[in-house]
Formats: C-alpha cells, structure tokens, sequence
C-alpha cells in the first residue's frame, strides 16, 4: 500500500497524526519507518511503539469485524458459492473455539495470511475478549521487532520491505503445504 518513501514522507511531515491511520494499513513497514524516524529524533519512540500496537489492533478488530458483519449480509448463493454453508460455518466455529489462540498467532507472524484469519475468527463468532487477548499477544512481539528492525536498519528501509515481503511468503509457502498435507489426512482417515 505505502511505499517506504512515502511512507517515510508522511510520518516525517504529520508525525504521530497520520502515523495511527498509516499503520492501520499497513503496519510493518510503517513500524519500521517511525522507529527509525525515533532514532534519529524525529518522533518519540515510546509514542511510536503504543501507536503501532493500537493502530496494529484497531486495524485487526476492524478484519474481526468484517467478517462478522460480513456473513449475515451475503446472500444463501453467494455463501454456498464460497463454500460457506452451515456445515463449513460450524467446523469454522469449532475450529476457532478449540484452536483460535494458535491460529491467531499463526496468522498474525505470517503477516501474508492475518487478514484472511482475522476475517475467518469473526465469521465463526469467536468471542471477543479471547480474539483481542490472544491477537494482543501476538501483536507486541511483532510489532517490538518491527520497532527493533527501524531503530537499527532503518534506513535501509526499502530492503526492511522486501525481507518483510519474502519472509512472509516464505512462511506462507512453508505452511501452506503442512496444512494440505492435514486436510488431505483427515479426509483418507474419515
């Protein structure tokens, strides 16, 4: 969404005003750029840090949102086109009753897959309180090495991008094969 110029633009000129708003959208690189832009003593870093976490969380409570919000208001055919029956909505559920912490966690440190999962926890109606503790947890430690990552290479903030974009899909392509390896286990055993 932002490059990391116009980014560093931006947070350089508005400071902490449109450092929420930017790292709603796009929070690691933004991170990045404002920890940086701490270091060198343009912004506070305390301020930065509490930003990007409640701006990281206002950005996930809106994802959770949507996809609660989202389900009602689809048309039958168009759920049962994207495979959202009754059946598949209540595995969702259970899903995320049993397992929500760790898929949350998971899709937060993959970064390429959050929003998919932050969408998926709301459409099952996973209740709230768990979501944000769990989505907490899971936001300080990434959002701390974000910070870390601009305090020390900030200005090498463009390639900080490109590391952020292969590691995620990195991530993604290590955990994508895991995952259909399982699915395709729990079929041949049922």
């Amino acid at each position: 969404m932002f490059t990391p110029d116009a980014a560093t633009q931006l947070i350089s000129t508005y400071g902490l005003w449109i450092l929420a708003p930017a790292a709603v959208l796009e929070g690691p690189i933004v991170t990045v750029v404002a920890a940086w832009l701490a270091q060198i003593g343009l912004l506070d870093l305390r301020a930065v840090l509490i930003m990007v976490v409640v701006a990281d969380l206002i950005g996930d409570v809106l994802l959770y949102a949507l996809g609660r919000g989202l389900l009602p208001a689809l048309p039958d055919r168009l759920r049962a086109r994207l495979g959202l029956g009754q059946a598949r909505l209540e595995r969702l559920a259970t899903h995320f009753s049993n397992h929500g912490a760790s898929s949350l966690i998971l899709g937060k440190l993959t970064h390429t897959a959050g929003a998919v999962v932050l969408v998926a926890a709301g459409m099952a109606r996973m209740r709230f309180v768990p979501f944000l503790l769990w989505n907490t947890a899971a936001t300080l430690p990434k959002s701390l090495v974000f910070a870390a990552l601009g305090w020390s290479l900030g200005d090498a903030h463009a390639r900080i991008e490109d590391w952020i974009a292969n590691a995620s899909l990195l991530l993604l392509l290590a955990i994508v094969p895991v995952v259909l390896v399982w699915l395709w286990r729990r079929r041949v055993v049922s």
